[in-house]
C-alpha cells in the first residue's frame, strides 16, 4: 500500500523526502550542472550552491560549515570515523570503545578491526537500553583512539548520556563519536553542547533522499580518508561532489531547523497518545526503552507470546517495523533488545511504531484501533 494511502508509522527507518526538499532539487537540477571543481562559471556557481548548503547542514548542529564533510550516507560516515583513527600499520597498539546497541553500521566495522588485531570493548547498557559512563571509563586505555556511542537508539529512542561521556573522553584526552542518524531533525543537536568530536548526519532519516549524509569533524581532529583519490571536501572525501544530493540534505537541515519548535512537541504528543490507547487496549504490552529520556517519536512495545510480524502481516494499512528495519526479514530477537535482556518469549512481539511529519491524531486513532483489534483476533485464535 503506498505510504500516502497507508498510516506510515515507520519513520525511523527513513522518512518522506520533503516537498521543499523536492522543490530544492529540482531548482538545482536545473540551475547548477557544473563540477564544483571546476573554474569556469557553471563550476563556480555549482561550488556556491555547494557551500550554502554545507551552511545549512552546520547550522543545524551548531557548527563550522568547514567542518561539514558531505558523504553517501549514515553509514560512510560511520565508517570514516570507526577506520579513519587506527593505524593500520599497527593495528594492535590502537583500541576503539563502542556499546551493544550500536547500529550494525558502527559494530560491523569495529567487529571486522577487532579481526585484525584492535582492541574492541563492547560497553553493556541496562534494562532501558542505556549505557553507563562509568562504564566507559572503566574501559579507556592508554592505546583506546576512539569512543563511539549513539545519540539516539533506532529501535528503542533511547538517548544516551553523551554529555556525561564526553566529559570522560575529553579528561582522557579520547576523541568521541557520536551516531546521530535518529536524532538530528528530532531533537535539537548541538556538537558542542555534546561535546563531540564527530557525529554522524544520515539525510533519510530527516526528510532528505536516501544516498547522502555528512560527517561533522571537529577543527583540529584529523582523520585517513575511507576513500582516496582526489581532493574533494578538503582531502578528508574524494570523488565529485553531488551538488544535487548536498542540496537535498542541506534543504532538508534548512527545514528541520525552522520546524524543531513544532514538530518535536507534535511529534511526542501523537507518540504518546498512541502509548496511552495501546496500553488501555492491550493486556501485557511491554514498553522497551526509557520513559522520558527517548526520542518523542518512537514507541517501541512488545506483545508477548505473538510475534510482531504476525500482528503487522494482518492490517496492511499500517505501515511499521518488527524491529530495526534493517532486520525486518529476520525472526531473530534484535541484538538491542538482547542486550536489554528482554526474554524472547516478549521480545518476538516487538513493534516499533515511530511517528513524523505525515501522521496526525486521527491516525493514532486509527492505528491504535487496528492494532488492538488485530492482537484481541490472534489471542482469540482467529
Amino acid at each position: 500500500m503506498p505510504i500516502e494511502k497507508a498510516i506510515y508509522l515507520d519513520h525511523n527507518a527513513t522518512t518522506p523526502v520533503d516537498p521543499g526538499v523536492e522543490k530544492a532539487m529540482i531548482r538545482c537540477m536545473e540551475s547548477f550542472p557544473g563540477n564544483p571543481s571546476s573554474r569556469y562559471p557553471s563550476g563556480v556557481a555549482a561550488l556556491e550552491e555547494l557551500e550554502i548548503q554545507r551552511s545549512n547542514v552546520a547550522g543545524l548542529i551548531g557548527c563550522a560549515p568547514s567542518e561539514i564533510v558531505f558523504t553517501s550516507g549514515g553509514t560512510e560516515s560511520n565508517n570514516t570515523v570507526i577506520k579513519g583513527l587506527v593505524d593500520f600499520g599497527r593495528p594492535r597498539a590502537c583500541h576503539i570503545i563502542t556499546s551493544a546497541v550500536e547500529h550494525p553500521a558502527v559494530l560491523n566495522p569495529a567487529i571486522f578491526l577487532a579481526e585484525l588485531g584492535v582492541g574492541l570493548s563492547v560497553v553493556q547498557v541496562d534494562e532501558s537500553g542505556r549505557v553507563d559512563p562509568e562504564a566507559v571509563v572503566n574501559e579507556i586505555r592508554p592505546e583506546t583512539v576512539l569512543i563511539s556511542i549513539m545519540l539516539a537508539n533506532n529501535e528503542t529512542g533511547a538517548l544516551q548520556p553523551i554529555r556525561d561521556i564526553s566529559r570522560i573522553a575529553s579528561e582522557q584526552g579520547v576523541p568521541l563519536h557520536a551516531d546521530a542518524a535518529q536524532a538530528v531533525g528530532k531533537i535539537p543537536v548541538d556538537v558542542n553542547d555534546l561535546g563531540v568530536d564527530f557525529l554522524t548526519i544520515a539525510g533519510h532519516k530527516l526528510y532528505a533522499p536516501k544516498g547522502v549524509g555528512a560527517l561533522f569533524v571537529r577543527e583540529g581532529r584529523r582523520l585517513t580518508p575511507l576513500m582516496h583519490g582526489a581532493a574533494q571536501e578538503g582531502g578528508r572525501r574524494a570523488g565529485t561532489e553531488s551538488v544535487l544530493l548536498a542540496t537535498g540534505l542541506g534543504e532538508a537541515c534548512r527545514i528541520a531547523r525552522q520546524r524543531l519548535g513544532r514538530d518535536t512537541p507534535g511529534t511526542k504528543d501523537m507518540r504518546d497518545h498512541l502509548q496511552k490507547l495501546l496500553f488501555e487496549g492491550i493486556e501485557d504490552l511491554v514498553l522497551h526503552g526509557p520513559l522520558e529520556e527517548r526520542l518523542p517519536n518512537t514507541l517501541f512495545v512488545s506483545v508477548p507470546g505473538i510475534e510482531g510480524n504476525r500482528i503487522l502481516e494482518g492490517i496492511p494499512e499500517i505501515q511499521a517495523s518488527t524491529g530495526a528495519a534493517c532486520h525486518d526479514r529476520s525472526v531473530s530477537l534484535s541484538h538491542v533488545l538482547a542486550a536489554m535482556r528482554v526474554p524472547p518469549e516478549v521480545g518476538m512481539g516487538a513493534l516499533r511504531l515511530t511517528v513524523g511529519r505525515t501522521n496526525d491524531m486521527d491516525q493514532m486513532e486509527a492505528a491504535a484501533r487496528l492494532l488492538i483489534r488485530r492482537i484481541r483476533e490472534l489471542r482469540s485464535g482467529r
